[in-house]
């Protein structure tokens, strides 16, 4: 897609986060709901497909040209970015990373439309930060195709989703780690596949997560994400579709780092002490100054980042840097922003201390800040000749 169009995408988004979402904020926090118009728009925008190529129905943005979108939709409760983020990252990617063009064909259309929202059900109770601890299994059915066993923890959108993205190890070759893993396009509604209850969560009220339990779940041989190569490969593509689900997430956070850096200011100058506007303390300067100079780096290191993914020069280390300072980032600048803003902060219905329980989640999900130092010394001795 050609840049001006791009630049037109994003100032239309800009102009819908501002006047339709931002009001919003506080009953999606005390609902924990997106109100229905709001993800009807989303798919009128094709906010679903962004990520996805023109071919298939998407927007076909580059990397380069997703952040400065993603960061627009930072400004504004997570929750709503979650609507469509799976559709656009780590779920459509498996599709983009790991189908067939027959698969693709079929599936990545609904997902760009919004007539599908899909999840990503990779995480179990004690495959999280390693994946390749799951324990779900595949093993072929009596009449072909594959019986699924198992349960998933933590799955964005499962309680809305369409269809599931589930990674299983083949049950005759049990073990850990990647080796063995597959891929598989799960429909909502299967029989034998639930889903529980919503979780509650500290924050991102509107972003649902739950449970997925599968009990002897029969799927059809298409339903292998790549086909009969595509067996065993679903680890490999799951950490490919992570390492650009890490840059999205970083440009997320340094739109949220942005609007907490405007709400600081904001409340510093007409927020009066001693006769004096706060803004005028050098302390309170500092504390702004310093998240001022964040987002700033933030900001650079993101874009720097999606270069070289597009260019596939750094599709591994350039992520994790960016995810992990950039998550890391945004917390500060959180932190700060309730500082500033004293007692108020810490007040239910003010922005910053709602932005402040949401932040915390982006240390976590899509790898956690550990995750991310081990995979940034590995690249980093690797490159050396020492590993």
């Amino acid at each position: 897609m050609d840049d001006s169009d791009v630049t037109e995408i994003v100032a239309s988004v800009r102009r819908f986060i501002r006047d339709k979402v931002v009001p919003l904020e506080t009953r999606i926090d005390e609902t924990d709901s997106i109100p229905g118009e709001l993800r009807e728009a989303a798919a009128a925008m094709g906010l679903y497909g962004f990520a996805i190529p023109e071919e298939y129905g998407g927007l076909g943005l580059t990397m380069s040209q997703e952040v400065p979108l993603v960061m627009e939709l930072g400004w504004t409760t997570p929750a709503f970015r979650s609507l469509f983020g799976t559709n656009n990252g780590i779920a459509g990617h498996v599709l983009l990373e790991g189908a067939t063009e027959e698969q693709k064909k079929l599936f990545l259309p609904r997902l760009a439309s919004g007539e599908w929202t899909a999840s990503f059900a990779l995480t179990e109770a004690e495959a999280g930060s390693d994946p390749g601890d799951l324990r779900t299994t595949a093993r072929r059915g009596p009449d072909g195709g594959w019986i699924l066993d198992g349960a998933k923890r933590f799955i964005t959108n499962a309680p809305v989703a369409d269809v599931f993205m589930v990674f299983a190890r083949d049950a005759d070759h049990p073990g850990r780690g990647g080796d063995g893993i597959s891929a598989f396009l799960v429909p909502a509604g299967t029989p034998g596949l639930t889903v529980g209850p919503r979780d509650h969560k500290m924050g991102q009220h509107g972003a649902w997560t739950a449970e997925v339990f599968l009990d002897a779940v029969a799927v059809p041989d298409g339903a292998l994400i790549g086909g009969p190569e595509g067996l065993g490969q679903g680890y490999r593509t799951a950490m490919r579709c992570l390492a650009h689900g890490r840059l999205h997430i970083s440009a997320l956070c340094v739109g949220l780092a942005q609007r907490l850096l405007e709400e600081t200011v904001s409340y510093a100058k007409t927020r009066s002490q001693s006769g004096h506007p706060i803004a005028e303390f050098q302390l309170i300067q500092g504390l702004i100054a310093d998240s001022q100079t964040d987002v700033y780096a933030g900001r650079a290191m993101v874009a720097a980042a999606a270069a070289q993914f597009d260019s596939g020069e750094d599709v591994r280390m350039a992520p994790s840097c960016a995810k992990y300072f950039c998550s890391e980032m945004v917390g500060r600048v959180a932190d700060r922003a309730v500082q500033v803003h004293g007692g108020v902060g810490y007040m239910r219905g003010v922005p910053v201390e709602r932005f402040y329980r949401d932040a915390r989640l982006f240390r976590i999900y899509e790898g956690t800040s550990q995750i991310q130092q081990i995979v940034i010394a590995k690249q980093s001795l690797a490159r050396d000749g020492r590993m």
